[in-house]
């Protein structure tokens, strides 16, 4: 494919799903090419992992700053790299509503439940808790609302008797790693 979508990650450690994105090209002839993964952690070791594929990564802390500040700073450097969707790959950070705007419809999240239960933190626990049959993951639009926006695409994971939040999320994340970069792929194709 020609023309592939431009794409940003934006990581806050260590970037497991985005390593599953940049991994895609070899199953696939993804609609997108990812071109700089950036971190509000500087030591994050997504980054070294995004070197080792020869992307490009951006660093800065957010601590002390403003979030529009920060979100700002971020935005110039997707800018020059001259980003057209940005993929959220475990960033721990809410991003402020002008960074939003200035984005809207193009920007990606996973998230580890099934939409819309389960919004924000902890939701492994919250669906054993909640005696829940399955759990989770799903890839949604990112809007100004917490993990409100329309969801794009989910995989089932069944919960088992036996099952702790972390064997759980174990469970998860495999699926996380399968459904995000084909949701991103067909998402890059059918953008206009």
């Amino acid at each position: 494919m020609a023309d592939k979508k431009r794409v940003g990650v934006l990581i806050s450690g260590r970037g497991s799903n985005m390593e599953a994105l940049a991994e895609y090209k070899r199953i696939a002839d993804p609609a997108y090419s990812i071109v700089l993964v950036a971190s509000n952690v500087p030591e994050a070791r997504g980054l070294v992992v995004a070197r080792r594929f020869g992307i490009e990564t951006w660093a800065h802390s957010h601590k002390g700053m403003e979030r529009a500040e920060f979100d700002r700073m971020m935005d110039e450097e997707l800018r020059r790299h001259d980003v057209e969707v940005i993929a959220l790959a475990g960033y721990m950070r809410l991003l402020s509503p002008e960074f939003i705007a200035r984005w809207r419809g193009r920007i990606l999240n996973i998230h580890p439940s099934l939409l819309p239960l389960y919004k924000g933190l902890d939701t492994h626990r919250r669906a054993l808790v909640a005696g829940e049959q399955h759990a989770g993951c799903s890839v949604h639009v990112v809007t100004e609302d917490l993990d409100d926006g329309p969801v794009i695409s989910q995989a089932k994971v069944k919960i088992l008797p036996r099952d702790t939040p972390e064997s759980l999320a174990e469970r998860v994340l495999a699926e996380e790693h399968k459904l995000y970069p084909a949701a991103l792929d067909k998402f890059c194709r059918e953008l206009n």
